[in-house]
């Protein structure tokens, strides 16, 4: 078999030339096989008809295994040749021949270098494009980090409305004023929280 990957072959055909050559050449064997399996099988039916034959199968089989590698040998000289006509001559693509989807290469060819400088700047693009992905992705976390804080902030608006709200309730129109109010009201509850749990032991262990 040819160790040309014939890669631009296969891109027409959609499968490499050695590989149709070695479908063709197995067919050929297979066939060749059944063929010689068939003959064995009339040559032992044709000795049934003989009275006193002295041939037996044994020899019969090894005839044909002695034919068979005979017919491969030649079968394999024969396809070699044949291997080199179809994939020189007609599974081959000339050299001069471009492909429907390649016909932009004609109508805009590049130099080895130019291509150099192409494949360059791609990379150079694929790097940018990378490093602005991380870029989006690092704004995108800081942007929910700032709902985050802004739900937050809206939070602490609504309590300190809340508070101011419970201030005018109770006659303190200031914020401050109000923070006081809470304070206080804070202390007196928690004294009275002291007061409570002082009286709760006294009574417990009186």
């Amino acid at each position: 078999m040819s160790v040309d990957p014939m890669t631009y072959e296969a891109q027409f055909f959609g499968f490499t030339p050695q590989t149709c050559m070695l479908r063709i050449y197995i067919a050929f064997q297979d066939y060749l096989f059944e063929v010689m399996q068939a003959v064995e099988q009339v040559i032992l039916k044709k000795l049934d008809g003989i009275p006193d034959c002295e041939i037996s199968p044994v020899q019969i089989r090894k005839c044909t295994e002695k034919f068979l590698c005979f017919m491969k040998g030649r079968f394999d000289t024969l396809f070699g040749k044949m291997e080199q006509l179809f994939l020189q001559l007609i599974l081959r693509i000339p050299p001069n021949i471009l492909l429907p989807e390649d016909k932009s290469q004609e109508m805009h060819p590049c130099s080895e270098e130019e291509f150099q400088l192409l494949q360059k700047e791609i990379e150079q693009l694929q790097e940018k494009y990378k490093t602005e992905l991380c870029t989006k992705q690092a704004l995108l976390a800081e942007l929910e980090e700032q709902k985050i804080v802004q739900a937050k902030l809206k939070q602490t608006l609504a309590l300190f409305d809340e508070l101011e709200n419970v201030g005018r309730d109770h006659g303190t129109s200031d914020f401050r004023e109000s923070l006081v109010f809470l304070v206080q009201n804070s202390r007196k509850l928690q004294n009275i929280r002291d007061n409570v749990e002082q009286e709760s032991k006294r009574l417990k262990v009186s």
